[in-house]
């Protein structure tokens, strides 16, 4: 079983490298993209878990391990 957790910065919080992003990718040509949102992206393997024991500790680990709650949020799924 794999789990993939996605965390981004919450809406509210600046993303100056996202903003360096959207900058670089304007000067080479792509004027239509008006934002970007920089990331991490996790992939979990888990072993010996149920599904339900697998949403649980995933979800312990993206809050207390992968993300700073204050300023960034997270969203995961399990995969089969």
């Amino acid at each position: 079983m794999k789990a993939h957790v996605w965390v981004m910065l919450k809406p509210t919080v600046l993303d100056p490298q996202g903003q360096t992003i959207q900058r670089a990718l304007c000067s080479l040509g792509y004027q239509k993209v008006e934002d970007v949102r920089q990331g991490k992206f996790f992939v979990l393997d888990l072993d010996g878990l149920s599904r339900t024991e697998a949403e649980t500790e995933v979800e312990r680990i993206a809050r207390e391990v992968l993300t700073n709650p204050v300023i960034e949020q997270f969203r995961f799924e399990i995969l089969d």
